[in-house]
């Protein structure tokens, strides 16, 4: 791990510039966007153009945070100051925007994930935070104004998506006192797990439902896993974003202590994402095959292989880990 800037030096750099491009990964969550979109408002208010620029659509249960945020790289001029990634601290994590992000003349990177080497100019990685809406969260702090409402609700919605409503090890004394704090500013709390957990569009419930009559079970119980293929989410109707949550439903089984999806892409690559209930480190698992993440929930992308060969090498590298 390398020594990471001071909140205050990246604060320092975002004042200098004018336009702001924020960059978070494709299949976006509650944490990419939710910290992506109070950075991008925050910024709005100090008087900077600043979008948010996505790598695939934004699902339908996390709308409410994008008020005209969100940008493809298409849709925004090539020229701008400053580059900064949140939620993704490698490049590899939004594939199709890495040529935009290079175009600024200084960038930087905020996030929670364990990453192999600095990704931008600045930058401040720290895998111990629950979620990246803590550390701009921070950042907001460095930087002096206060946030407002709708911001706040952003972040509170990125921490609580990344900490299972607060459920997960990952949540901690600090991770409360920062959703506290976000009290402060008037947040309406209900409406924000209103919109996130009880606006799930049908075509979510089927492709769950086909995924997890899919699912199977091996080492005794220990791990389980599933797919979601292309013809699966053309039958239900479904975006691969609608996939978020399924491999978390697979941890809650009985037993299980090692959960992963593996996730079929329309251009060839094949996503995995895994979750670990105990004592089992996905990280590892994961970094097998490129991928990083956290000891209990990690990921990563294959390319060249199909995903049946994909769900059978992890699926040997999870019953290695869990001997």
């Amino acid at each position: 791990m390398f020594d990471n800037d001071s909140m205050d030096t990246i604060a320092a750099q975002i004042k200098q510039a004018d336009s702001v491009y924020i960059f978070i990964h494709e299949n976006m969550d509650g944490d990419a966007l939710g910290s992506g979109a109070a950075l991008c408002s925050y910024l709005r208010r100090m008087g900077k153009t600043a979008f948010v620029i996505r790598d695939g659509e934004v699902p339908q249960n996390l709308a409410f945070m994008d008020r005209d945020y969100c940008r493809t790289s298409g849709q925004v001029p090539v020229e701008h100051d400053m580059s900064i990634a949140v939620d993704c601290s490698e490049k590899t994590r939004f594939p199709h925007n890495i040529e935009l992000f290079d175009k600024a003349g200084n960038s930087a990177c905020v996030d929670h994930h364990l990453a192999p080497a600095p990704l931008a100019n600045f930058n401040y990685v720290d895998p111990d935070a629950a979620a990246s809406a803590e550390l701009i969260f921070k950042l907001f702090k460095a930087m002096g104004p206060e946030p407002d409402k709708e911001e706040a609700e952003a972040l509170f919605a990125g921490i609580t998506t990344d900490t299972g409503n607060f459920q997960y090890s990952n949540t901690t004394k600090e991770t409360h006192e920062i959703a506290a704090q976000l009290y402060d500013y008037g947040i309406d709390a209900n409406h924000v797990s209103v919109e996130i957990y009880e606006t799930v569009p049908f075509r979510k419930l089927n492709l769950s439902g086909m995924a997890l009559d899919r699912a199977e079970i091996y080492a005794d119980g220990k791990i389980a896993m599933t797919v979601v293929t292309q013809d699966m989410l053309a039958k239900a109707g479904a975006i691969m974003n609608d996939s978020e949550g399924i491999v978390s439903e697979l941890r809650s089984i009985a037993g299980v202590e090692v959960a992963i999806l593996v996730k079929e892409s329309d251009d060839g690559r094949v996503f995995v994402s895994l979750r670990s209930k105990t004592e089992a480190n996905v990280q590892k698992i994961a970094a097998k095959f490129g991928g990083g993440g956290h000891v209990k929930a990690a990921g990563c992308t294959v390319s060249g292989k199909s995903w049946q060969e994909v769900y059978e090498d992890f699926k040997n590298a999870a019953a290695e880990e869990i001997q």
